[in-house]
């Protein structure tokens, strides 16, 4: 993968997202996105972030946008901030990692999936990315067929924080 620069690559549009680095005026929303209890249902402990973890997973998205130059997306639509999502670095597997947290009042709205094809575009198209990968708890249904309706495909199960997950995975088009 080539090496990228943290102002190579800012924001993107898709048609009815913008999709930007996240920022530290971001931490009220992630306050309070990661409070819903409907949001951490499918968490081996479902317990809502504190205020303290919120805070830390921002950090965290920021810091990987400032190591990497990409990450995950604050994602806006005409209503404002709806939640987070793009790709990053796994530590654990081979390929980058998508993933996303929406609003819940914002799905069911195709907003994952367009979400999930802006994130494979930049992937595989601006960091020449070989794999991507979706890790996703078996109940959490919604999430697996948002991945399998952009190509995805189940791989196998693995252990993610101590609980099963299911490996999504998609290779860069020949």
């Amino acid at each position: 993968m080539a090496e990228h620069r943290a102002d190579a690559w800012q924001a993107r549009r898709t048609a009815r997202l913008l999709l930007r680095p996240p920022a530290a005026a971001d931490l009220d929303f992630v306050t309070r996105l990661f409070a819903r209890p409907e949001l951490v249902a499918h968490r081996p402990d479902p317990t809502p972030d504190t205020p303290r973890q919120s805070a830390d997973r921002l950090l965290r998205d920021i810091g990987h946008w400032r190591e990497h130059g990409f990450g995950r997306w604050a994602i806006e639509a005409e209503d404002g901030l709806i939640g987070f999502g793009g790709v990053t670095v796994s530590g654990e597997f081979e390929g980058l990692n998508l993933s996303y947290h929406l609003r819940p009042e914002s799905w069911g709205q195709g907003y994952a999936s367009e979400t999930i094809r802006a994130a494979l575009a930049f992937a595989f198209g601006d960091l020449g990315a070989r794999r991507v990968i979706g890790l996703v708890r078996p109940v959490n249904t919604a999430s697996s067929r948002a991945l399998e309706r952009c190509g995805f495909r189940f791989e196998r199960e693995v252990m993610l924080h101590g609980a099963p997950t299911n490996l999504y995975a998609l290779t860069a088009p020949p």
